[in-house]
């Protein structure tokens, strides 16, 4: 076999195949005895067509069986003698006939991964927001914990005040007719919240349990609906049932519903998580104003393999975040291709993020200790929850381990550049809108 490379570019090459004729003669003899062991042709018994009647009748399955193995055995061979490191399934651009005594000869075309040098990438100016805490944040996190743990009970007044929660059965009429969607039977609805139709909830409020009558509104100009949009409109409504939330005593009482001992302590895990959420933020805008500055640096094309396979795993990541969170991907009026649409440009960014820190780490010489992999692992099983034995198990298989491997090479490539970079601390009002200033210091 020979094999000849060419480079369409820094993401495509060209590989040209040259098969002998003897081993096409061999795989078209080995094919045709495979199909003479089942072929059916009448007149004949299984198993003693003559060759001549068989490629009269297989041939075009013959001819699917060897192109299969011949462009199989020598494009993967090829790939691995010659070291191409290709991302996507080849395009077999062009080929020869397939003939008994001739060599057969195609053309297949692949993205292959860029070599990638990375450049000036020490010495960066970044921006980083100084963690400026707010205790209000903490007291709203403590109420939304309470609102939580409420119960809905029935006041003894009859009439509906803001703040409650009154169930209803309603429908809707324009111009004296029901329309679509204007109807439903005990919804429950929260005075004040806002997410009827303006000037609706506000009508409510006043009216008695059991009291049924009509309220009229008139649809916002901007309204969804085109048909609805700026028509007046009037609801026949019936007050089923007011009830209000009730908030459980802010006491020692409540934080022990939590597994803690005191409010004090309480308020303290919430603090400390709240600063832990925020400087993981901060973080991760520092990170990524580092990456935005290399990518400016290093111009790097990529291939459409490897963000498509980007795409896919950011989908997966929103998917199962939404399925743990009771939503799906349509209740947002999104599906796959829209998503992908939407998130591609972030794709081929993170993409050539990782190239070119895969380059730095190449460059840099940055290489894993065992006590580092190690102490991945108990991080992992950390913030999983997960026994430790059982992470461990997970990443002793091979593909997993090399990904946990350049995890820890990429996490170490960010740190020694966020070490060699120049790093402002500013309030968060005074940061810009760049990824990182692109002139070296």
């Amino acid at each position: 076999m020979n094999v000849t490379i060419e480079e369409i570019s820094s993401i495509r090459k060209k590989l040209s195949f040259e098969v002998d004729a003897e081993q096409v003669g061999a795989e078209i003899e080995k094919a045709y005895q495979k199909i003479a062991k089942t072929a059916k042709v009448k007149g004949f018994r299984q198993g003693k067509v003559p060759r001549s009647i068989l490629e009269k009748h297989y041939a075009p399955q013959m001819e699917e069986q060897v192109l299969g193995r011949l462009i199989n055995d020598s494009y993967f061979k090829a790939l691995v003698e010659h070291k191409v490191p290709a991302v996507s399934d080849p395009e077999i651009v062009d080929s020869s006939p397939l003939e008994k005594g001739k060599p057969f000869t195609y053309e297949a075309e692949v993205e292959v991964k860029p070599e990638v040098e990375a450049k000036d990438y020490s010495g960066i100016s970044l921006q980083k927001e100084t963690f400026d805490p707010d205790e209000q944040v903490v007291v709203d996190r403590i109420e939304e914990m309470r609102a939580q743990r409420s119960q809905m009970t029935v006041p003894d007044r009859e009439q509906a005040k803001g703040g409650d929660f009154v169930t209803i059965d309603f429908e809707g009429f324009v111009d004296g007719e029901a329309f679509e969607g204007g109807k439903a039977e005990g919804h429950v609805l929260e005075l004040g919240s806002g997410t009827f139709i303006p000037g609706f909830e506000e009508k409510v409020v006043g009216m008695k349990s059991g009291e049924a009558g009509e309220i009229e509104v008139t649809f916002p100009e901007e309204y969804g609906n085109k048909e609805l949009a700026g028509k007046p409109a009037v609801f026949k409504v019936a007050i089923k049932e007011i009830k209000v939330k009730e908030l459980p005593a802010l006491d020692d009482e409540f934080a022990k519903g939590f597994g803690l001992e005191s409010l004090a302590e309480l308020r303290e895990k919430v603090d400390q998580g709240y600063r832990t959420q925020e400087q993981n933020r901060i973080d991760g805008d520092l990170q990524e104003r580092l990456m935005g500055a290399l990518i400016e640096r290093n111009s790097v094309d990529v291939p459409e393999a490897m963000v498509s396979k980007q795409l896919d795993f950011m989908l997966d990541n929103v998917r199962n975040r939404m399925k743990n969170q009771g939503m799906t991907m349509e209740m947002l009026g999104m599906d796959d291709d829209s998503f992908k649409q939407m998130y591609r440009e972030a794709a081929v960014r993170q993409v050539q993020g990782s190239l070119i820190l895969e380059a730095v780490g190449r460059q840099e010489d940055v290489s894993v200790e065992e006590g580092e992999i190690d102490g991945k692992l108990e991080s992992i099983a950390e913030m999983s929850n997960a026994p430790l034995d059982a992470v461990k198990k997970y990443y002793g298989a091979e593909e997993a381990r090399r990904g946990l491997m350049s995890q820890i090479v990429e996490e170490k490539v960010l740190q020694f550049l966020l070490d060699q970079s120049i790093i402002e601390e500013v309030n968060k009002d005074q940061l810009s809108g760049q990824d990182g200033d692109t002139d070296k210091e």
